[in-house]
Order: C-alpha cells, then sequence, then structure tokens
C-alpha cells in the first residue's frame, strides 16, 4: 500500500530543468567509452553484446563494445541503447565510432547503424534521426575494414510504428546539422543496432566514443518516480464489474487444448464474495460437456503496455484442474495466435499443487509456437491451494516472472520471426483468468479420474489485480478554494481514495465516502484539525 504524506506536509513530484549555460556542448551520455570494463549503464536486448579491450584495437582508451548476430536464420537484431530525460526544444549532435575487423568483418545481409529517437512520456517515438546503415557494400565508402570511422546521426527518417522498440532503418526525409526535440517529448533514446539477416552471415562490429552533445535547450534532470497501481480490481463489491470484465461462452473444440469444461457467464461458475472473486468448475453437463467453469477477460475494455502485473490468488486442488491466470495480445482478433503473443504469469496442474509455471508464447503460427519457460516450487510443503502473488515484470526488451516477489525466470532474447525484436511484446496486452478441466496441460486425465476422488465443486479464489507503473510519487495536493472549500488531489493515473482522521498521533483512519480526484470539501465549522492522507489502492 503507497501512502503519501498527510495533507499539509505535501509532497510533489518535480521534474527539474537546468538552464544550459557556456557554449561547450555536454554529452550526457554515462559510460561512452565503456572505460567501464563493462556495460555500466547502458541497457541491452539480444544476447550478443560485449565489452571487449583487445590491445590496441580501441579507438580510444583501453575499451569498445563489440556486437554481432544471433544466427538464428531469422532477421535478429542484437542492440545497447540508453535514455536520458529531455525537454522540448532542446538541440543535440550525435555521433559515434564503429569498425569491422578484416578477420571477422560484417557480410552478406548484415546491417548497422545508431540513432536518436525522441520519446513522449509513455516512451512513444515522436522524431527519429540516424546515421547511415553501414553494410558490406558501402563500408568501403567509410574507410573499409579495420579502420574505425565516424558515424555521424545527421539524417532526419520516417518511421511506420511509434511503439516499435526498435524503429527500423527509417526512409531519409532530410539532412540536418541539429537534432531538435519535439513538442512532448520528455526521453531521448541513443541506440547503437546490429541487424542480421536470415542468410546468418559472420561479422561483427566495434564501437567507442559514442556521444550524444547537448548543444542548446534546457537540460532535464531525473524525475523522481516509484512504481503506483494505475489500475487495479481488488473485488470489494457485491458483483463482477462488467465494465471490466466478459467471459468466453462454450468449449470451442476444446479451446485448441482438448479441454473438457463448457465455459459460461452464470453466477454459480463466477462470482464476488467477502472481497474475493470465485472462480468455480462444477460437474455439471452443458454443451455436450461434462463441466461448467468460467474464463473472464479485459479484451476491449483494458489493456496495457509494460509494467508490473500482480494477481493475488489461491489455487484449486485435484486431478484435472487447471487454473491460469495470463495475457494475450490485442491484435489476437486479427492476427491470431501465437503472432499476438502470449504471457503466462501462472498456470498450475491441480495434481501437483507444489509447483507453478510461467511461460512466454510468440511464432507465425500455431504450428511455429515458440515457448520459453519456467518452474517454480514452493519451499517446505507450502502449496499453490494458500494465496500467494503472482507477477510479471514487463519491461522493453525484458519479461520477468516473480512468485512471492521471488524472481525465478527472465525472457530478454526471444525473437519474432514476422518482425523486430521485441514484437510482439512491445506492444498491448489484455489480462484473462480461468479455470479449465482437463487438457493437454495437465496430462488429459480421463473422466474418471477427474471425478475421483471428488474435486468439485473446484474454485480458484482471487483476491486482487494490480497493474503499477513508474510514475511520479503518489503525492496529495491542495488548494484552496472561495470561502470555506478547498480541493485535494493527486496524479490522475494513480489509483487512490482518501482517508481521514481528526488525531494523526493516536487516531484511526477512515474512507472518504464518496471521494473523487479531484475533492470538493469543506473546512470543518468546528475548528479541528483534520488530517487527510491519499492511499493507493
Amino acid at each position: 500500500m503507497n501512502i503519501n504524506k498527510i495533507f499539509g506536509i505535501v509532497l510533489l513530484a518535480v521534474v527539474a530543468f537546468l538552464p544550459l549555460t557556456g557554449t561547450a556542448a555536454t554529452n550526457i551520455l554515462a559510460n561512452p567509452g565503456f572505460e567501464a570494463g563493462s556495460l555500466t549503464n547502458w541497457s541491452t536486448y539480444g544476447p550478443n553484446t560485449y565489452v571487449e579491450n583487445t590491445a590496441g584495437t580501441a579507438h580510444s582508451g583501453t575499451y569498445f563494445y563489440k556486437v554481432y548476430g544471433q544466427f538464428n536464420t531469422a532477421y535478429n537484431y542484437n542492440a545497447i541503447y540508453q535514455d536520458n530525460p529531455c525537454a522540448p526544444g532542446a538541440t543535440y549532435s550525435a555521433n559515434g565510432w564503429a569498425y569491422s575487423s578484416s578477420g571477422d568483418e560484417i557480410n552478406g545481409e548484415d546491417e548497422i547503424w545508431i540513432s536518436v529517437i525522441f520519446m513522449d512520456s509513455s516512451y512513444n517515438a515522436l522524431a527519429l534521426y540516424q546515421s547511415p546503415v553501414v553494410s558490406s557494400n558501402n563500408i568501403a565508402a567509410f574507410g573499409g575494414y579495420s579502420k574505425w570511422f565516424d558515424l555521424q546521426i545527421t539524417n532526419r527518417c520516417s518511421f511506420t510504428n511509434a511503439t516499435a522498440f526498435i524503429p527500423l532503418p527509417g526512409t531519409p526525409t532530410g539532412s540536418v546539422s541539429s537534432l531538435v526535440a519535439p513538442a512532448g517529448t520528455a526521453h531521448v533514446r541513443y541506440q547503437v543496432v546490429f541487424l542480421q539477416g536470415p542468410d546468418n552471415a559472420n561479422g561483427s562490429m566495434y564501437f567507442d566514443d559514442l556521444a550524444l552533445n547537448q548543444t542548446g535547450g534546457t537540460q532535464a534532470a531525473n524525475p523522481d518516480t516509484q512504481w503506483n497501481i494505475v489500475w487495479d480490481d481488488e473485488f470489494n463489491g457485491t458483483a463482477i464489474n462488467t465494465n471490466i470484465w466478459s467471459f468466453e461462452s462454450g468449449n470451442n473444440d476444446g479451446w485448441g487444448n482438448n479441454e473438457l469444461e463448457y465455459y459460461t457467464s452464470n453466477a454459480a461458475n463466477a462470482y464476488v464474495s467477502n472481497g474475493l472473486l470465485h472462480i468455480v468448475a462444477l460437474q455439471q453437463s452443458m454443451g455436450g460437456e461434462q463441466y461448467t467453469s468460467a474464463r473472464m477477460k479485459t479484451e476491449f475494455n483494458f489493456s496495457t503496455t509494460y509494467g508490473r502485473i500482480v494477481w493475488s490468488a489461491a489455487l484449486p486442488q485435484g486431478t484435472g484442474m487447471w487454473p491460469a491466470l495470463w495475457m494475450l495480445g490485442n491484435s489476437y482478433s486479427t492476427s491470431g495466435w501465437p503472432a499476438c503473443g502470449e504471457l503466462d504469469v501462472m498456470e498450475e496442474n491441480g495434481a501437483t499443487n507444489n509447483v507453478v509455471q510461467s511461460s512466454v508464447h510468440f511464432g507465425n503460427s500455431a504450428d511455429q509456437d515458440v515457448t520459453e519457460t519456467a518452474i517454480y516450487t514452493f519451499p517446505g510443503g507450502i502449496t499453490a491451494t494458500n494465496f500467494h502473488t503472482y507477477m510479471v515484470d514487463w519491461e522493453y526488451g525484458s519479461i520477468s516472472f516473480y512468485v512471492d516477489g521471488n524472481l525465478f525466470e527472465t525472457q530478454n532474447s526471444w525473437t519474432d520471426p514476422d518482425g523486430p525484436y521485441p514484437a510482439p511484446f512491445n506492444s498491448p496486452f489484455f489480462l484473462i483468468m480461468n479455470l479449465a478441466v482437463g487438457g493437454n496441460y495437465v496430462g488429459n486425465p480421463a473422466t474418471t479420474q477427474n471425478n475421483t476422488p471428488a474435486v468439485f465443486p473446484a474454485q480458484m479464489l482471487v483476491d486482487y489485480v494490480r497493474v503499477y507503473q513508474k510514475t511520479p510519487p503518489l503525492a496529495l495536493t491542495a488548494a484552496i478554494q472561495s470561502g470555506s472549500k478547498f480541493t485535494l488531489g493527486w496524479p490522475t493515473n494513480i489509483v487512490g481514495h482518501l482517508q481521514s482522521c481528526t488525531n494523526f498521533l493516536s487516531g484511526s483512519w477512515s474512507n472518504v465516502v464518496g471521494s473523487t480526484n479531484p475533492f470538493v470539501l469543506s473546512i470543518p465549522a468546528s475548528g479541528g484539525p483534520v488530517f487527510y492522507r491519499v492511499v493507493s489502492p
């Protein structure tokens, strides 16, 4: 639970914009020459990125960055990048030194480039600037192999996908002498990209002395941020919120997994009671099947790109039980599975109640499904029948899975045959919760095994589902209005509600009924103190 300062001790998140003084340009990149001997301060995607110190090779100093392809017979990308805060109107120059050894030269379909991308607060690209794209066909124009050459970023380029992690080599729209941050800019990204084609051509590139020089405008300082809840369902009401959740129905030919249940929206299969969502599997004939259950989703109602998604749930025990908390890409309805991408935050075989599994799925078609997965085993006799938290920490180019805060799986090197890494996991996904009966995942047990020992009714209990994003800190602000009114508010993208008390040191806090954001109150006529705070969720 996030609790900010009480009313009267107001905490504000401030982004400081510092005037850029003097005439010398400032290189805002950290560790630009890799003299830390590592990729400290750089983020990576793809597996084949290294810092080396081959004697006499670096452009300056001792170390340099080396990158090459993944050799997976598909277009693949390996790269490093660094993000910095940026203010609209800031201007930059950018370059980097590149080198391809004659003993390991780039060839075939290999391409490399450096780019600068201006992005909004959600990391959507607003403008793309790029160096020339270097390949074996044109490297001679830069001096050839075994020679360092300077890649200047002077091309403004068009791009087609603002949410793509790597805007592909864009189409130059003009040559510029200065890179200008457009309106709405919150971040500037400097990245080095190595593209290897399906020809699996050998070759590597070295980079050194990278520079993103701010030449004008205001220099933005890093804002204070923290993980805050931006969407949630606490199931504290008396009914399922149908503005959030919709229901699948039927058996759909076993949902592609030889499942045996018939999904319904009946209250017997899904209901809210005592602050918990109950998803219930019943031994009940319907639609030609012997079992009923529920499968709920937020498709078309809510989706998220990146963040921390957390469920608190208790799972059923018994042969044939297959509970799952998972996500599908919004493109499911158009591109199908697995091209849309799938994130299995938790699925479990009820017959082995001390382990759960988390996975990512991607690929062109069902017969090309690629699955990356790992198993979590509960320690010391603990089982999944108790409440546990199941979390995916989903970032650019990295997906990590946790149980009760314990990290047990990280995926960061997938390649989608249809597009650039890290597609499809760079687009919005919606949430799904279901309890299946039987099916491939649980070994297709016979009906007699499902029913003996009797496990019905079986239920998965969900206490909450919460989505976190990095935002400015949760802070309560106050503004005095005319007369005896004042307004309390907090960041609109953070889930929160007001509480109050009359004795901050020893009193008890209570929810302010009907509070909205912002919330207008009257100054108490009694003149006594009233303290307010905002809590999340």
